[in-house]
């Protein structure tokens, strides 16, 4: 991806006819996945990960950008082409209940694409459907059911299994398992790190939960109001976060051990999101940055730029944050 931009009318008037302004949901994103990774895609809600998602499928239309595909400009493809090379990409979808039809039994949802394709049909895309059905765990007996009569876990088992059906090599999972029990979760991630291993898949896996995305990611993206503010390897972001926001999202995450857990400094971030429709001057995290300066953080917007071997950062202030020059005001951390 290159300067990606998603952005979403405003309208006013009688008809919704005159545009006032622009939700700016991805706003000028560069992103490589490398083929057989696994990158994550990490903010809090309202960011724009799962509008990047869709447009990198174009399940959304671009604003602005490029995203290519093995060489291909997906942005620029016609319906047909893009029907064609869809089947190379799939989506996990975030509610597993919502993304399946209801009046349709598990062999139908998993039929489907196949006929859609023109890969199988009659008895070969219902033995298709079963053989799905057992690299995902579940019987073969659950063709015939619907998908209320699955718990959770199931359901999104019954996903992963439709978006292998057309043996595809992206995967984008939209929060795979945030509407699932922590138990369950692991088995659902184990199992896509299996199906990785076993079908050589890239996957793009956004979430919230930095713990699912440090155990199944070689890297991770950090998103903050339509941009990426920081990427790192995977271990290195967890060790040595560099930007404020990551900082502040790292301290949020819960440490096994009592000790370490009462003498770490944890930050707060006061405020809440700004609107992605009005976003702020200068750095877009300034309003609620603990490690604020007064000058260049308002005014001047900060290009994401390299510190070491795969981590780059968008903060003027990287090296003196990480080595402790610069602190965080008082009011950011709780006594």
């Amino acid at each position: 991806m290159r300067g990606l931009e998603v952005h979403f009318p405003i309208r006013k008037g009688v008809l919704l006819e005159r545009p006032v302004g622009a939700v700016r949901a991805v706003d000028g994103v560069d992103l490589d996945v490398e083929r057989g990774t696994t990158f994550g895609l990490v903010g809090e809600s309202g960011c724009g990960k799962s509008t990047l998602g869709r447009a990198i499928l174009r399940l959304v239309e671009p604003t602005a950008g490029t995203v290519r595909f093995d060489g291909i400009d997906v942005a620029s493809l016609r319906p047909e082409p893009l029907r064609r090379l869809r089947a190379r990409m799939q989506m996990v979808f975030q509610d597993p209940l919502s993304s399946l039809d209801p009046r349709q039994n598990v062999e139908s949802i998993l039929v489907e694409p196949l006929r859609t394709h023109r890969v199988a049909t009659g008895k070969d895309a219902r033995r298709r459907a079963r053989e799905l059905l057992d690299v995902v765990g579940l019987p073969a007996a659950a063709a015939a059911r619907y998908p209320h009569e699955f718990s959770g876990g199931q359901r999104q088992r019954i996903g992963i299994a439709r978006a292998l059906a057309l043996n595809p090599e992206l995967i984008v999972a939209d929060e795979p398992v945030s509407a699932l029990d922590v138990s369950i979760q692991a088995q659902v991630v184990n199992l896509l790190e299996e199906l990785q291993k076993e079908f050589g898949l890239t996957y793009l896996v956004i979430a919230h939960d930095l713990a699912v995305v440090r155990h199944i990611s070689e890297t991770i993206g950090v998103m903050y109001l339509g941009r990426i503010v920081e990427q790192a390897p995977s271990d290195e972001l967890y060790a040595t976060p560099r930007h404020p926001y990551t900082i502040a999202l790292m301290s949020a995450v819960p440490i096994p051990d009592p000790e370490v857990e009462d003498r770490r400094e944890r930050i707060l971030l006061r405020g809440d999101l700004p609107s992605p429709a009005n976003p702020p001057s200068g750095c877009r995290f300034h309003t609620r940055c603990p490690f604020r300066q007064p000058t260049r953080c308002h005014d001047e917007d900060p290009a994401l730029r390299e510190l070491g071997p795969g981590h780059a950062v968008a903060c003027h202030w990287a090296e003196q944050v990480a080595t402790g020059e610069i602190r965080p005001h008082p009011t950011a951390v709780p006594s």
